[in-house]
C-alpha cells in the first residue's frame, strides 16, 4: 500500500528526536512516537522503514504508526509527539446511555435467554436505539465501573414481606441472644453442612520458588460427609462432629451427647436451630425409648429460627469460618476429614474466639420494618 503521509525530518528535528529517545525522560508514548518518526523518515541514508517493520520492532500497532505519520504531516512535530486528549478514543456512552445500560442490566433477561451477557446487552442497546453501535467490551467497562457483573448470580435467603410468623420467631431468637450469660442455662447453636470427599488421581507437585502448588484437574469423588456444628458463641466454644449422614437418628444422638457430655452439669440447654425436618424433638423418639427420649428432652429448650431466616443461627458463621479456614481444599476420606476438623476445632477453642452479635430486636424493628405486618387501628 502506498503511504499517504510521508515523513521527512530535517537535521534539527532528527537530533531532537534522537536525544529524546536516548535520554528516555519523557512519557512512554512520546518516546514511542519519536521512534516511529525516526524510522519512518525518508531522509535516512537507507530510506524509511516499512510500517510492518516498525510494528515488529517496537510492538506498536499499525494504526498508531499511521496516526503519528498523519499528525506529523498535518500538524507538525510537537503534535505528533503528543497523545490525543482523553486517550485518543471517543467515548461510546454518555451519562444518559450508561444509565440506560445499567437499568437494562438490572431488568429481566429477554424471553428465551437465561441471563444477560455482555454481547446481548450491547445488541439490545443498539436495538432499542440508545446508541448506533456498541461493542461488548464497552459494555464490560461500564458494568465494571459500576460493579455490575451480568454473568454472576448470588443465591440468597430472601425473607417474605410482612410476615407475622417470621417476625415472631426472629424476635424470639434475638431475645435469647440478649439474655445475660448463665452457665447453668447455656445458649447453644446447632447447624450442619455437607462436605464432598475428593481423592487426588495424581500426586500434586509441591510449591517452589516462582511456582505455586500444582494439582491435577482430574479428581476422584469419594462420597460425602456431614458436619454438625455445635457452638456456644457467648463463650467462644464449638465442637464439630463428622458423620456419614444427617438423619433424624444422627441428630438425636448429637442431642444426647450435648446434654450428657458437653453440658452434663447444666440445668437446661437452650438450642438454636433452623427448621430442617430432622431438627425436631420427634427425632429423639425415633432413636430412643420414650423414657430416654423424655429424659433428654427435659434438659433441652428449643428455639427455631424462622423459615428464610437461618442467618439468625450463629452456627452458620462458625461453619462459614470452618469452610474457609479448613475445608476449602480436597480431602480424600472420612479419617482425614475428622483429623483436620479436630485440629481446627482445638485451635479455635484455644483462641476462645467468640462472636460479637450486635443485632437486637430494637434494630430489627427499624432495619427490617418491611417484614412487620401493618396494623390498622
Amino acid at each position: 500500500m502506498v503511504k499517504k503521509y510521508i515523513v521527512k525530518l530535517n537535521e534539527t528535528e532528527r537530533q531532537s528526536l534522537e536525544q529524546l529517545v536516548t535520554t528516555g525522560k519523557r512519557a512512554a508514548y512520546t518516546i514511542n512516537h519519536a521512534r516511529i518518526l525516526l524510522k519512518a523518515d525518508c531522509n535516512q541514508p537507507n530510506g524509511s522503514w516499512r510500517d510492518q517493520d516498525i510494528k515488529s520492532a517496537f510492538d506498536i500497532s499499525l494504526r498508531t504508526i499511521e496516526r503519528v505519520r498523519q499528525r506529523f504531516v498535518e500538524e507538525g512535530l510537537e503534535a505528533a509527539l503528543k497523545s490525543r486528549l482523553g486517550g485518543g478514543r471517543k467515548r461510546k456512552l454518555d451519562g444518559e446511555s450508561e444509565a440506560h445500560l445499567i437499568a437494562l442490566r438490572c431488568s429481566e433477561a429477554p424471553e428465551g435467554k437465561g441471563r444477560w451477557t455482555l454481547r446481548l446487552l450491547a445488541d439490545q442497546m443498539v436495538e432499542l436505539g440508545y446508541v448506533e453501535q456498541l461493542s461488548h467490551e464497552s459494555v464490560r467497562q461500564v458494568l465494571k465501573k459500576n460493579e455490575l457483573q451480568p454473568w454472576r448470580q448470588e443465591c440468597w435467603v430472601i425473607p417474605p414481606e410482612q410476615n407475622a410468623e417470621f417476625v415472631w420467631r426472629m424476635e424470639a431468637v434475638l431475645d435469647v441472644y440478649q439474655t445475660a450469660y448463665d452457665p447453668n442455662v447455656p445458649v447453644v447453636c446447632i447447624d450442619e453442612a455437607t462436605k464432598q470427599l475428593v481423592k487426588e488421581t495424581l500426586v500434586p507437585i509441591p510449591a517452589e520458588r516462582g511456582q505455586p502448588e500444582r494439582v491435577d484437574y482430574e479428581y476422584e469423588r469419594n462420597g460425602t460427609a456431614n458436619l454438625f456444628m455445635v457452638s456456644e458463641p457467648m463463650v467462644g466454644w464449638r465442637r464439630v462432629e463428622v458423620t456419614k449422614q444427617r438423619t433424624a437418628l444422627d441428630y438425636a444422638h448429637l442431642l444426647k451427647t450435648l446434654v450428657d457430655v458437653d453440658y452434663a452439669q447444666a440445668d437446661k440447654v437452650i438450642v438454636i436451630a433452623d427448621n430442617l425436618n430432622t431438627h425436631s424433638p420427634a427425632s429423639l423418639y425415633k432413636a430412643f425409648e420414650p423414657t430416654e427420649a423424655q429424659r433428654i428432652l427435659s434438659r433441652l429448650e428449643f428455639c427455631h429460627t424462622p423459615k428464610h431466616g437461618s442467618w439468625l443461627n450463629m452456627a452458620e458463621i462458625e461453619l462459614s469460618i470452618l469452610s474457609r479456614q479448613c475445608l476449602d481444599r480436597r480431602l480424600p476420606d472420612m479419617d482425614v476429614l475428622k483429623r483436620e476438623v479436630a485440629v481446627w476445632q482445638d485451635n479455635r477453642n484455644h483462641e476462645e474466639t467468640w462472636i460479637d452479635w450486635r443485632f437486637t430486636t430494637a434494630d430489627a424493628r427499624v432495619k427490617l420494618k418491611r417484614l412487620y405486618p401493618s396494623i390498622n387501628n
